[in-house]
């Protein structure tokens, strides 16, 4: 007879949140973005704001475009909910479905990716140049070319409609919805509240999007057809 686990109470997932060391959350020192890519995330957040003015425009469409300029590519600092990730991971193991913990692990992912790239092109655009306070569309074209990583910048796009898709499918699945909620109240109470809010906030948005897969499509499709004007030259690489 095949055994079904029965899914962990919301008085144990406290008592193991609270009481077991390896799960105890560690706060991460907030040192805050470096003003330089600071700079950069904000202008990268309003170009893709414009980018995506019609989806923002959208009542369906809008709440996860804003998760995903809001939550997976802001002018924000991560540290602390990649950390969390981390740290927990086994223990999430036993509580969330395993599409959910394969999310979690495209976002650290992403961010890691992201955060990497991001840097590349601050010192390009810092040391090569000579941004200070304002970036133009053609130092940022410029940046792009010259650090030559158009590899990966593809695999980061291949990440983001990744992670898009995965909340999009399980916002449809009753069972990711009862794990968020079982686990959400001892989650708060044991201090990783940032974390699972940022889950819920993520499957509640796209919950209102009427159609996933055109959704992630044109993500994809205008930031590919972006990547490679920028690459081609194209003086108004944004112009779709």
């Amino acid at each position: 007879m095949t055994s079904h686990r029965r899914p962990p109470v919301a008085a144990r997932l406290l008592h193991d949140l609270q009481h077991n060391d390896a799960l105890q959350r560690q706060p991460v020192a907030a040192g805050g973005l470096d003003p330089q890519l600071a700079l950069l995330r904000t202008w990268q957040a309003q170009r893709l704001a414009q980018t995506y003015a019609d989806l923002l425009a959208d009542p369906p469409s809008r709440p996860a475009l804003c998760f995903f300029l809001s939550d997976l590519y802001a002018p924000r600092d991560f540290t602390q909910r990649d950390h969390d990730i981390e740290r927990i991971y086994a223990f999430l193991a036993q509580v969330l479905p395993a599409q959910t913990l394969h999310l979690l692990t495209d976002i650290v992912a992403l961010n890691r990716l992201t955060t990497g790239l991001d840097h590349d092109l601050c010192r390009v655009l810092v040391g090569q140049l000579g941004v200070t306070d304002t970036i133009t569309t053609a130092q940022y074209a410029e940046g792009y070319r010259i650090c030559a990583n158009y590899a990966a910048r593809l695999h980061q796009l291949d990440l983001i409609t990744t992670v898009l898709g995965r909340v999009g499918a399980g916002a449809r699945q009753p069972v990711v919805g009862l794990a968020m909620n079982l686990a959400w109240f001892p989650a708060q109470r044991a201090g990783w509240g940032e974390l699972y809010d940022g889950l819920k906030r993520g499957y509640a948005a796209f919950q209102q999007l009427r159609d996933v897969p055109t959704f992630v499509g044109t993500i994809a499709q205008r930031e590919r057809c972006i990547l490679d004007q920028i690459y081609a030259g194209n003086p108004a690489p944004f112009t779709l």
